[in-house]
């Protein structure tokens, strides 16, 4: 539910001071744990936090844990933490991102991803290599160097990526390849920066955001599919005779399908939070806003907001995904060739009849000027 800038660095533990001494190995295993649940995209953090809270004496205590460390009695290491109000200075940024991903699929015997839901997860993180090369914009100005913000109020993103070879046509010339993964929509992200960190790294967050946003709906669907034997949302259609088996559709393999599939993804909507920030979470399309209700008090212990009008809903449309066997993407531009050819006949053959009528009617009106000077010439010889 958190949204670009805002990252789980750590835990909290509420608890006597004999009992954290003596549960120093387990503390350090759920520190790791939480760091795989929550990792960053980048490797650039090694340590976690660990916020110890006791109640006997009342005090309360910092320390770090080195992720790559092995695991013993002085994982956990004292540290300094300083406390201020940082919530009221940070800067916000806003990206609507639009992607179309072409994404091929193979024969069995030369790919390991075979369902939906595998095509998916190897696409989007192969994307994420992508976006990270991308240039980005704020406010109609390139991002060319470290600089910071200065000025307040709502900061536009736009990304720009640079010009790639277009998978879907490569894809038609591979002799391996039976079909095409279509996954698009558009991605709506927030950032929140301090006022002392340089532009470059709200664009970083960004990045990181919509990369992690693509993979939480897929965790959604894939999630959903693992509890229900078929699939039941609305957002899905079943396109083939495959899925009378009960699989749900992200569980598909996809070699073996005959027909076209569709699915949709969830949507993304933001709810206000603390000193103006927002927290996500999303929503199918058979859902309403209503549910956002338990999921803010279960995940987040955070009172819903009594007015739904605050929830931004940036995303007018949900993320689709189709998919397409070879045989559809090659037959469109052979009927389109077909149905020129036929046209061209149609125009052909009626030009060839208005010729032939063109020139029935000539022959009729000369025969009728002759006939007519043959009478002529009858009267004026029976005249003289």
């Amino acid at each position: 539910m958190m949204v670009g800038g805002i990252k789980v660095v750590g835990i909290y533990v509420w608890v006597s001071e004999a009992a954290f001494k003596n549960s120093i190995m387990v503390l350090c295993q759920t520190v790791k744990g939480v760091a795989e649940a929550a990792s960053f995209l980048e490797d650039d953090l090694d340590e976690r936090l660990l916020i110890h809270i006791c109640y006997s004496p009342r005090r309360w205590t910092c320390r770090n844990c080195l992720l790559s460390s092995n695991i013993t009695s002085s994982s956990l290491r004292p540290c300094d933490f300083k406390m201020g109000r940082v919530l009221t200075s940070l800067q916000t940024f806003k990206c609507l991102y639009n992607f179309d991903l072409r994404l091929p699929t193979y024969q069995e015997k030369t790919s390991k991803s075979h369902t939906l839901s595998d095509v998916l997860h190897n696409g989007i993180s192969i994307y994420a290599k992508e976006l990270q090369g991308a240039k980005a914009m704020i406010d109609g100005n390139l991002v060319v160097n470290d600089e910071t913000c200065t000025t307040d109020g709502l900061h536009e993103v736009e990304m720009l990526l640079p010009f790639m070879k277009d998978m879907y046509i490569e894809a038609c010339s591979q002799k391996d390849v039976i079909g095409i993964v279509n996954f698009t929509g558009s991605v709506c992200s927030f950032s929140f920066l301090n006022s002392k960190e340089p532009i470059s790294q709200a664009v970083a967050d960004i990045k990181d955001d919509i990369i992690r946003s693509l993979q939480s709906r897929l965790d959604i669907i894939c999630d959903e599919a693992d509890e229900d034997l078929g699939p039941t949302d609305d957002g899905i259609r079943e396109a083939s005779n495959d899925l009378s088996s009960g699989k749900p559709v992200s569980q598909l393999v996809l070699h073996s399908l005959r027909k076209n599939c569709n699915l949709s993804l969830p949507r993304r909507v933001f709810v206000p939070w603390l000193a103006g920030t927002f927290i996500c979470d999303y929503i199918q399309s058979s859902e309403t806003l209503e549910v956002l209700k338990d999921h803010c008090v279960e995940l987040m212990s955070m009172e819903p907001p009594n007015d739904t009008s605050t929830i931004l809903e940036p995303e007018e449309e949900a993320l689709t995904v189709t998919t397409r066997s070879l045989w559809d993407v090659v037959v469109p531009c052979t009927s389109a060739t077909n149905s020129s050819q036929e046209k061209s006949r149609e125009i052909t053959s009626t030009e060839s009849s208005q010729k032939t009528i063109k020139s029935s009617n000539v022959n009729f009106i000369a025969a009728v000027f002759f006939l007519l000077s043959v009478l002529v010439g009858y009267m004026l010889i029976r005249k003289s």
